[in-house]
């Protein structure tokens, strides 16, 4: 196996219990095995040979040519006739673009710029897989988080029940306790499956982040997300490492730049091209008798008038690089809003969990005190069952504010572009 993940699945056949899938591990294989990313690199590479070929104008043309032919050989003040004679010809033509003014040059730097346009896209495509695999990750890690949630809600149901039947059988509760006992049981039950099946789904969702085709057989790892550098720090303090980061913006300025020079190498057309070439050619009526000629010379090359085409076709490069432009400022006001969202909703998170926190522990007291009360005869079953309810709320909004923080550490990194 190539991935961090196919060796856990692998181990996880043999092993009594399911393997622990890490964060960094998820990430690994998603970088090896996300389909979005080899597309990201194909369209790179593609991209980079669409420079190359842009660059074979400015580089020496080479052409091998041969031919044969039969015809008739009439000529002006002679008889017509059907008669016929064989041709051969054979050559070899050299030719070097020597000045366009700029327009092949221009073009090749455009192609240039795009191609390096497509690798900022390519690491594009990497941090967004990272942050699809830490969303992914930490709904699993919620998910899992609620499931034992479940499972303590239900030991506690249950043994709320023995303790019931106990108190119902000496007579000193009614027969409604129990019933709502068994009633809470059951409810009990059907969120341990829901919570089951959520997390069930969460995994299969993270195999779809990573890239994964593959059973579900594994846990994620319990580890609490490590806070981003600099997200104490104000959006005045995150937008340059972002301006300066985020592949996203690279890549627009690369096309601003493409566009920049298609623009001159369409303004190029309004002068001629001056290219040399020279050949070497064979030619006769029989292969063994073939004369040999050469020729070299320049040539120039201009287009003087064409209805407008290439004032219409500057027009529109120039339309179309004011419209990049646009489109970069107004991904540079993007990323602002997005590392200020990013940034408070860390802020509000890290306070909402800590206050989560010190729900639960006054839920977990509220709790025992119902119990010991409804122990010693001065509680009820409603109050003992909505202490219940209230400690698995409070369980739940703390997995739910812990979650929330992993998702907006998440949305912090790929904010500020970092994988």
């Amino acid at each position: 196996m190539t991935s961090a993940l196919a060796a856990l699945l692998a181990l996880s056949a043999l092993a009594a219990s399911p393997q622990v899938l890490t964060l960094d591990q998820a990430l690994k294989t998603a970088a090896e095995r996300q389909p979005q990313l080899r597309q990201a690199s194909a369209s790179a590479a593609a991209a980079q040979a669409r420079a190359d070929q842009a660059r074979a104008a400015l580089l020496p043309q080479l052409r091998l040519n041969a031919g044969y032919g039969r015809g008739t050989d009439n000529f002006g003040g002679s008889p017509p006739s059907f008669a016929s004679s064989d041709s051969w010809n054979a050559g070899v033509t050299a030719s070097q673009l020597v000045w366009d003014f700029g327009q092949a040059w221009n073009r090749w730097g455009a192609a240039g710029a795009g191609a390096r346009a497509q690798a900022h896209n390519e690491q594009g495509a990497k941090v967004q897989a990272a942050f699809n695999v830490r969303s992914a990750f930490s709904t699993a890690h919620s998910s899992k988080a609620l499931v034992g949630v479940a499972k303590e809600t239900l030991g506690n149901q249950e043994r709320h029940l023995q303790q019931i039947q106990g108190f119902v059988r000496v007579g000193t509760r009614p027969e409604i306790d129990l019933a709502q006992a068994r009633t809470d049981l059951a409810n009990a039950r059907v969120q341990m499956v829901n919570a089951e099946n959520a997390y069930d789904l969460a995994r299969a969702q993270l195999n779809q982040a990573m890239g994964v085709e593959g059973p579900l057989d594994y846990d994620v790892a319990d580890e609490a997300p490590g806070a981003v550098e600099g997200e104490d720090g104000g959006v005045e303090a995150l937008l340059p490492q972002a301006l300066a980061t985020r592949p996203e913006v690279a890549a627009m300025e690369q096309q601003v730049r493409a566009q920049e020079l298609t623009a001159s190498a369409v303004a190029g057309g309004y002068w001629p091209s001056l290219s040399l070439s020279a050949g070497v050619t064979e030619a006769g009526q029989r292969l063994d008798g073939l004369a040999w000629n050469w020729n070299v010379g320049p040539s120039l090359s201009w287009s003087f008038y064409e209805g407008g085409r290439t004032s219409a076709a500057e027009r529109e490069a120039r339309a179309q690089l004011e419209s990049l432009r646009a489109q970069l400022d107004e991904l540079r006001q993007s990323v602002r809003l997005e590392v200020d969202q990013a940034r408070l909703a860390v802020r509000a998170s890290r306070a909402a969990l800590a206050a989560s926190g010190d729900a639960v522990v006054s839920a977990r007291e509220r709790l025992k005190l119902a119990e010991g009360r409804y122990q010693a005869g001065v509680g009820n079953a409603i109050e003992l069952g909505d202490s219940q309810v209230a400690l698995t709320s409070a369980l739940a909004q703390q997995v739910q504010a812990d979650g929330r923080l992993a998702a907006s550490r998440a949305q912090l990194l790929r904010a500020l572009g970092r994988p």
